[in-house]
């Protein structure tokens, strides 16, 4: 059995709230100027009203609406296939599955909630958004999915990325959107930087800053983000529930899920549907693989930060590095944010989720056993969710124990190719991020309020 399908009529019609059986509350968002937990109306500049719904929702089941699951048709159900190649490379026992998100049109899972929050952004009648992206994978994902509904897109990409992967601003202009270098000179935010820091390479923090002034200087636009936030990672438990299903049709439960997390929401969208089985008592462990060069989870703090490095968003409950961290120009720029998802934070303080951290020459090298194995070639971010897939193999030859691993191929790599050349060259070097950096950038956070 190579591969498994669901038929277009099993395509699941509700998405997964986990807060509903989190088995302790979250810390609430904060407002900054008062310190209380904020309301819809305080989102309401920024978000639309029936987003933010879902956004403070506690029901455990939310209907996907018709209109989105007609656009997921196109490329959803996505298959989960079996990895016997690399199963035999690593020669350990083990049965590896991958859940395959890079057969959406831009090659990731990011369209999963980019198609929904288009959808509900036109449904309150908002005619152009405005986002930020890393890697572009996101940009991406969001330029396609408001060319679907009728709405203008408006990109700010953390300057690196922009010059590392220039196919990646040339799909959004394809797609009709405007895709702009971070920092820039065309919000206040952008420019402040720049004066500061002439050369900077961007950050999500900063891009963040710059797409939240440019929604909000326009009654006409919203801001949309790509993860991190509740409603980001409900849409995408579309991918762990179609996992469940297709697993269940061939008799299978994994001992362990893994996923690569920058921000959350891939790692959420696989794991979220399994993590409510472990809460009820499921033998399952959650692995979330993040860079050295970001450590955010496995080395930052859990406290209350901003998302954006202007200080514009909520106090989010969170594991950080600080809202000003800039990290190093790695080429797996999807995982470079300095927080993570207060839902994904709060399963790790829990214990319910374990964090671990890889460098980028143990990502690349995964990446380049897997795709001379399998044949596909995947993102720099995915390959830090195969370098913990050949983690736990290990572990698993070790201790002589067969394990069932599941994780999420959350897309391709065809458009980062000049990643696999810096790493081929040896251009790449392991590289960890200074504990003297880390001190530094957690500066940041002091006399903020505690979780």
């Amino acid at each position: 059995m190579k591969k498994v399908f669901l038929n277009d009529s099993e395509i699941p019609t509700r998405w997964y709230n986990v807060l509903a059986d989190l088995p302790s509350p979250m810390s609430p968002p904060l407002h900054p100027a008062t310190g209380q937990p904020v309301g819809p109306d305080d989102l309401a500049p920024v978000f639309p009203m029936n987003l933010i719904e879902q956004e403070v929702s506690t029901e455990r089941w939310i209907d996907i609406p018709e209109a989105v699951l007609d656009k997921y048709l196109l490329w959803r159900p996505s298959p989960l296939c079996r990895a016997e190649n690399f199963e035999k490379l690593l020669d350990a026992p083990v049965k590896i599955f991958y859940k395959n998100e890079g057969v959406s049109p831009p090659g990731s899972h990011k369209p999963n909630t980019a198609v929904a929050q288009a959808y509900y952004n036109k449904a309150f009648g908002v005619k152009r958004l405005s986002t930020e992206t890393g890697a572009g994978q996101w940009g991406s994902a969001l330029s396609m999915a408001c060319q679907m509904f009728g709405l203008e897109c408006r990109v700010f990409m953390v300057k690196v990325s922009y010059q590392q992967k220039p196919f990646r601003g040339l799909m959004m202009a394809v797609w009709g959107a405007n895709c702009i270098p971070s920092p820039s000179d065309q919000t206040h935010a952008g420019r402040k930087i720049l004066s500061e820091h002439p050369d900077s390479p961007g950050s999500l923090g900063i891009a963040i800053s710059e797409a939240i002034e440019d929604a909000v200087g326009d009654p006409d636009a919203r801001y949309s983000l790509g993860s991190v936030l509740n409603h980001v990672l409900l849409h995408q438990t579309v991918i762990g529930l179609e996992a469940q299903k297709q697993l269940k049709k061939v008799g299978i439960y994994p001992d362990v899920v893994i996923g690569c997390a920058g921000g959350g929401s891939n790692f959420g969208g696989l794991c979220l549907p399994f993590v409510r089985d472990k809460i009820n008592g499921k033998e399952i462990s959650v692995v979330a693989a993040e860079p050295t060069s970001c450590p955010t989870m496995t080395k930052g703090p859990y406290a209350y930060d901003f998302g954006d490095t202007a200080q514009t968003t909520p106090l989010l409950a969170m594991y950080t590095l600080g809202h000003d961290f800039v990290p190093a120009p790695i080429h797996a720029g999807g995982l470079r944010y300095h927080g993570m998802a207060p839902i994904i934070s709060h399963l790790v303080k829990e214990q319910i989720v374990e964090p671990r951290a890889y460098d980028q020459i143990q990502t690349f090298e995964a990446g380049i056993n897997w795709a001379r194995s399998e044949g596909f070639i995947p993102a720099p971010e995915t390959n830090h969710a195969i370098a913990a897939v050949v983690d736990e193999a290990q572990r698993a030859r070790e201790e002589g124990k067969e394990k069932v691993i599941l994780f999420n191929w959350s897309g391709h790599g065809v458009v980062d190719l000049a990643a696999y050349d810096a790493y081929l060259s040896g251009k790449l070097i392991k590289y960890e991020m200074p504990e003297e950096d880390i001190t530094r950038a957690l500066k940041a956070i002091e006399g903020l309020p505690k979780p």
